[in-house]
């Protein structure tokens, strides 16, 4: 029985930090303290510790030599590479998702980009990027296909730290709900290739942004 209730302990640190990778709570470089960590997120230090170092094993955070542990920095050809994959893995996902969305999902689906558009006209940030989070993966899950939602989270997880660094710029905001209507209008005719044409879009244009604004490392 203890041993379960460790193994649950340790899935929900697990959990708690790796959706702080995916939402962006988490900065580029940003060394990781497991005291800290397990003040915030109300959990022990143990299972903070292991769930640290699961994520290294996964390569979504990194142990540097002197065994403190951080969010990776993307190399401008990482980067690139990870947006590749995002607009092939996340167009297949609403593709599929297009055929198998429901009416209460869409339903909810509109309502987060209402949300979003709202987010976007009182220049928060914070909300907008939650949003943004909340639609996409509301339309991934519709695709009904697990495995690949778990490699969208896994890609997530690694540039997730760079999403927030889209609002800082002019030059996004502008259009950053531009690709999100053609989305919703191509969900509502259940009109997978455009689905997929607009998420393929959505990524590109956001990683055009990312990449100008960011500072990559060298190397690969």
């Amino acid at each position: 029985m203890l041993k379960l209730e460790h193994q649950t302990l340790n899935d929900r640190a697990y959990g708690a930090l790796k959706q702080e990778l995916i939402s962006g709570g988490f900065s580029p470089g940003q060394t990781l303290v497991i005291r800290k960590l397990a003040e915030t997120f109300g959990i022990s230090t143990t299972p903070i510790r292991e769930a640290l170092q699961r994520l290294v094993a996964e390569r979504l955070l990194e142990m540097q030599n002197n065994r403190s542990i951080i969010v990776p920095l993307l190399s401008a050809s990482a980067f690139d590479e990870l947006t590749f994959i995002r607009i092939a893995v996340e167009g297949l996902a609403g593709e599929m998702a297009a055929s198998r969305m429901t009416d209460g999902g869409l339903i909810d689906i509109q309502a987060t980009l209402a949300g979003m558009q709202s987010a976007i006209e009182a220049g928060d940030a914070k909300a907008y990027l939650s949003l943004n989070e909340a639609f996409h993966f509301a339309v991934y899950q519709h695709a009904g296909a697990p495995i690949l939602l778990n490699m969208i989270r896994d890609l997530w997880g690694r540039v997730g730290p760079y999403l927030k660094l889209l609002m800082q710029t002019d030059r996004y905001i502008p259009q950053s709900n531009d690709a999100h209507h053609r989305i919703v209008a191509a969900l509502e005719q259940r009109n997978g290739l455009a689905v997929r044409a607009s998420l393929e879009q959505d990524i590109a244009v956001a990683a055009a942004v990312l990449a100008e604004i960011f500072a990559p490392t060298g190397g690969g």
